[in-house]
């Protein structure tokens, strides 16, 4: 006899990862090496290691180890906000109309206002372990800058961040918390560094980019003594530690013996959706369970549907290794009038290879539909979410009116990063009527992927 499904699925604390999982463990085909530019061959741990905290470029490079140790100092740190809920979303079905069944998992129960705080307290931790003075970052939207400023502050170190322009502009409060934690942020790009200034020189009036942004932060961390980049998307360790998100989805899916049949997550480098479908997608490469997993971008940074799997720069400023992965090419800046935080050119290694194996699905949607989305969604479900949230919404609100007129009671699981209370004055251009939908040009695309850095592979 199945068990009464409440409208939240909670865990209890004892029953909080203890590992993090690592999918590229089981990976056949494993994510192609991240390459030195100089020399065109992999980055070895030495050379990482002038950028990155020892510890993080193990887990970096870790292909092998299934289940890697969650520090106790680390889980105490995510007793202040984890487990997090699964929400089934009753209201919304309702509303719908429709035969399935929709649940979200929902990172916006923290300070931070998303889940980037699972990877901020991890790398900060790890920082502070190796007795660093303080780190350098980047941030788009702010989130992330906003998590990496609430962990270094709890551990006493210095945090440094370059805030992507357009965003430094448009979330001034976002801002105002970093600086309440302690933090530096800067509008990026600057004349504060080297590449900071050749890009200004380059693109005057520049909006800024998220691979303008890593290029000052990597920069700073690298001439100053003490001091290491962290990068809160894209990277291994990344997906790494944010698979707590989908761990504790499977465990309270399977608590209640709930069989997703679809999975959704927003897509700008892969950390919230990495996180979260980690594990089952872990549960597919092995043969024990098949789910369609779903990748949502926005029409404005379309990476995975209409970029190129190939070898890029990480950064704009090309000083960051080469990474193989979807890219539009690194000197694409996506439009400012995109609100979400999913600009970067990029996408993870990891699920970039996962894609082009055909394991999971792409789709790219246009912002005033998404929030038209996350409009519809406060609305009956009580929580105000975060832009880049309501790219995997729409998607899952489509999927679920799909069930409706075919009568399938499918079951759809997507990820709720965080709440968008920092996002207002996006919420303000769309009602008044003058957010657009900007949407690069085959040429637009084109001309920035004719740079390409020459690498084989």
């Amino acid at each position: 006899m199945s068990k009464e499904i409440p409208y939240k699925i909670y865990l209890e604390e004892s029953e909080m990862p203890k590992e993090w999982y690592n999918v590229r463990a089981d990976m056949t085909k494993k994510p192609a090496p991240l390459l030195n530019p100089g020399t065109g061959k992999p980055m070895t741990a030495e050379e990482l290691g002038v950028v990155f905290c020892d510890e993080l470029v193990k887990q970096e490079l870790d292909e092998t180890t299934p289940y890697i140790p969650i520090p106790e100092e680390i889980r105490n740190f995510y007793k202040m906000y984890r487990p997090s809920p699964l929400v089934r979303a009753y209201c919304l079905e309702e509303k719908l109309g429709t035969p399935a069944k929709i649940y979200y998992k929902f990172e916006g129960n923290n300070t931070s206002g998303s889940h980037k705080l699972n990877s901020a307290i991890a790398q900060a931790y790890y920082a502070k372990k190796q007795g660093l003075k303080g780190v350098t970052t980047e941030t788009g939207a702010g989130q992330w800058g906003t998590a990496l400023s609430m962990a270094c502050s709890y551990l006493g170190l210095d945090c440094k961040v370059f805030m992507v322009k357009v965003s430094y502009e448009q979330k001034p409060f976002r801002r105002e918390v970093m600086r309440t934690y302690g933090a530096s942020v800067t509008p990026s790009p600057s004349m504060d560094t080297e590449v900071g200034r050749k890009i200004l020189e380059e693109f005057p009036g520049t909006n800024g980019s998220l691979g303008c942004a890593i290029s000052e932060a990597v920069e700073v961390a690298v001439k100053s003594e003490g001091y290491r980049y962290v990068l809160g998307s894209v990277l291994n360790q990344v997906l790494l530690h944010q698979s707590v998100i989908g761990l504790e989805t499977m465990a309270a899916l399977k608590k209640y013996d709930i069989k997703p049949d679809m999975i959704i997550g927003c897509a700008g480098g892969g950390s919230n959706l990495g996180g979260l479908i980690s594990p089952f997608m872990g549960e597919k490469l092995r043969g024990e369970a098949d789910y369609r997993i779903i990748a949502v971008e926005p029409a404005s940074c379309p990476s995975f549907t209409r970029g190129t799997y190939a070898y890029d720069f990480c950064d704009t400023g090309k000083v960051c290794p080469l990474s193989k992965m979807y890219t539009l090419g690194s000197g694409f800046i996506p439009a400012p009038n995109h609100a979400g935080g999913l600009r970067y050119h990029g996408m993870s290694t990891t699920l970039s290879e996962l894609y082009n194996q055909g394991l999971m699905e792409a789709r790219s949607v246009k912002q005033t539909e998404v929030f038209a989305a996350a409009e519809q969604f406060a609305r009956v479900e009580g929580i105000l979410p975060a832009p880049e949230s309501s790219h995997a919404i729409k998607v899952a609100i489509d999927e679920a009116l799909k069930c409706k007129e075919t009568g399938e009671e499918k079951t759809i699981v997507f990820g709720l990063t965080g709440t968008g209370y920092f996002d207002m004055y996006a919420y303000e251009a769309f009602h008044d009527g003058k957010m657009t939908d900007y949407i690069p040009s085959d040429e637009e695309i084109a001309a920035s992927l004719a740079n390409l850095p020459k690498v084989e592979g």
